[in-house]
């Protein structure tokens, strides 16, 4: 090797030493910053001349495991996913209340219960009329409350929505931009290394928001997309639009249709104008956005569900009556007439009978309905599973209801007829011998304090009755735990939780005791809607089984998303943990490592100055 080789080679090692130099100073500098990955010059030694070799830095290199980074991101989504659900419900709890407290919903439904115990005992006692009522009045405070409570959360997740979108956007804005700035420099050097620090951590906080899939490219380029397969950023960034509808009520709900939905969806619009409904097509199944999603559109919907099934069934155990049907004959024909009179809309009549070519029960609910674009009605429309449910418009008249009802009978072998009044007859097939119907009954809603029997309307809609009607907007029973109140005639005359007809001894018990078993006692069915009970299979059961029912159910949820968050969070830790080791800053490392450096650089520094001295000989000579 010559001389000049030599120093060539010595120049060219200390500027390799002085790379590594300011790459440690560079990496334990940003020791502490987020996002910031330890970085290493990459060297490659080079030929020159016969047996001369130098070195040449070639590039600086990021220290990180690929592999545990993606699997990083995925939890990083779910995490947050858990994070979200937890608090919301931790919140949702508070509506209920704290288990053993005074003022949880089934401490405060029980209070009423023991009033109106009290009351069976002593009716004539005007301090325990007030009791029930005084019972009564928390009662309703709290399920409007709660009501009100659900909605303010349900307007929460929308807000949260709202905000996890613009930092949705500005972070996929942030990737197209690096990307296309990484593209265009030189990947050798240190500025190209930080920008991909950058566009890392831009990635880390999508995948907190949404769940994504990053797919790299050439020239250091990668491309985002939704675990559904929805690109998010390439070159260029697609932004994700949210049109919140303003306040949240009990009625507000998502749908494909734009002139049905009340809540805000959110659509992905491409650089080149096309669009798609994230909410419609499930793209995003993980992350902050998708946890908001489901305690808006599923969870407390579910959860106001069950509070106005709550309510919903106070006032109508109390205030409807069942009427069995009398018998009726017409030849070989046999079934019952019932009387239609007086039915306000959502009452029905219910026609049990057997196939007797199949020896199988069945049965139809008829429902009065009074706004004709609520028809035709699902079967949804009542609690039972089994039912084949018609809504009959009595706008037009008995002959009209008459038509509508045999239409719906049409194939079941009964006859429907009008007798007289409003009196609706209903026979099986006679000779035939295809269908038995076993009973005919009607459920109408008392509408007043004085009748012939206990039904009273103890709790109102508002200043209106509650039927359980059905509109174009849906059932009343839809936020009906938000509007449920004591009847005012009650109010100002609580002897009517006595009096229930003229002639009423102040001491009768009937209506009380009526009051109580209902609301302790009577078994009701729930629509599996409340998520208690099954379509297959309903919950059926008392009020109060049905609030513990819930209640647990609330608590059991609760406890889940809290275990859930607690699971992902130590998975998450755990990961980090991992990362970190491979690719965050160790000071001590980089001291070890600055020590070789300056041993390295006072070697090729002495032969730089060896070299020289050869020189300054051969000058001399």
């Amino acid at each position: 090797m010559s001389l000049t080789q030599a120093l060539s080679t010595a120049i060219s090692g200390l500027k390799a030493n002085q790379a590594g130099l300011a790459l440690v100073s560079s990496n334990v500098a940003n020791a502490g910053t987020p996002g910031y990955v330890r970085k290493t010059i990459t060297q490659t030694a080079t030929a020159g001349g016969d047996t001369g070799i130098s070195v040449n830095v070639t590039g600086i290199q990021r220290e990180l495991d690929t592999y545990v980074q993606t699997q990083l991101r995925v939890e990083n989504s779910g995490a947050s996913y858990a994070d979200t659900l937890s608090k919301i419900y931790q919140q949702l709890q508070d509506v209920y209340g704290q288990p053993g407290s005074s003022n949880t919903l089934e401490s405060v439904y029980n209070s009423f219960t023991t009033a109106l115990q009290t009351l069976s005992s002593s009716p004539d006692d005007p301090a325990a009329q007030s009791s029930v009522l005084s019972a009564a009045q928390l009662l309703t405070q709290q399920l409007n409350q709660s009501s009100d409570s659900i909605q303010a959360l349900r307007g929460n997740a929308e807000l949260g929505i709202s905000d996890a979108v613009t930092k949705a956007n500005q972070a996929m804005s942030q990737i197209a931009s690096l990307n296309q700035r990484i593209a265009a420099s030189n990947l050798s050097d240190g500025a190209a290394a930080t920008m991909l620090d950058q566009r890392d951590s831009y990635v880390d906080q999508l995948s907190q928001l949404m769940d994504i899939n990053v797919v790299k490219g050439s020239n250091n380029q990668i491309s985002v997309f939704t675990n559904s397969g929805i690109q998010l950023v390439g070159n260029q960034a697609s932004q994700i639009s949210f049109d919140p509808q303003g306040m949240m009520t009990a009625a507000s709900t998502w749908s494909a249709d734009p002139t049905k939905r009340t809540v805000g969806t959110l659509s992905l619009v491409s650089p080149s104008g096309g669009s798609v409904d994230l909410i419609e097509s499930h793209a995003i199944r993980s992350g902050q956005i998708a946890g908001y999603l489901q305690m808006r559109d599923q969870d407390l919907v579910q959860a106001q569900t069950q509070v106005d099934a709550i309510a919903a069934g106070m006032a109508s155990t109390l205030s409807d009556k069942t009427t069995a049907g009398a018998t009726a004959t017409s030849g070989l024909q046999n079934g019952f007439d019932v009387d239609i009179g007086g039915m306000s809309a959502g009452n029905k009549i219910t026609i049990n009978y057997t196939d007797s070519l199949t020896h199988t029960a069945r049965t139809i609910s008829l429902v009065r309905v009074d706004d004709s674009t609520a028809l035709p009605l699902s079967n949804g429309a009542t609690a039972s599973p089994n039912d084949k449910v018609f809504g009959i418009n009595f706008a037009g008249g008995m002959s009209s209801v008459m038509a509508q009802i045999t239409s719906a009978l049409g194939g079941t072998g009964m006859v429907a007829s009008n007798p007289s009044g409003n009196t609706l007859e209903v026979l099986d097939d006679g000779a035939g011998n295809i269908v038995d119907v076993t009973s005919v009954t009607t459920t109408k809603t008392a509408t007043s304090l004085l009748g012939s029997s206990a039904e009273l309307p103890f709790f109102t809609d508002g200043t209106q009755p509650y039927t359980g009607a059905a509109t174009a907007l849906g059932s009343q029973s839809i936020g009906f735990a938000g509007r449920i109140s004591i009847n005012a005639a009650l109010l100002a005359d609580p002897s009517k939780l006595v009096t229930y007809q003229a002639g009423t001894a102040a001491g009768d018990s009937t209506r009380p005791d009526f009051l109580f078993q209902q609301l302790t006692a009577s078994s009701l069915q729930f629509s599996p809607d409340t998520g208690v009970g099954t379509a297959g299979s309903p919950f059926s059961g008392s009020i109060s089984t049905f609030l513990r029912q819930v209640i647990s159910q609330q608590g059991d949820a609760a406890a889940s998303a809290a275990n859930l968050k607690e699971g992902q969070d130590l998975v998450l830790s755990s990961l980090q943990q991992r990362f970190n080791d491979g690719s965050s800053v160790n000071v001590d490392q980089e001291m070890a490592t600055l020590l070789t450096l300056q041993n390295a650089y006072a070697a090729n520094a002495r032969v730089l100055s060896t070299v020289k001295q050869m020189f300054d000989t051969l000058m001399q000579m």
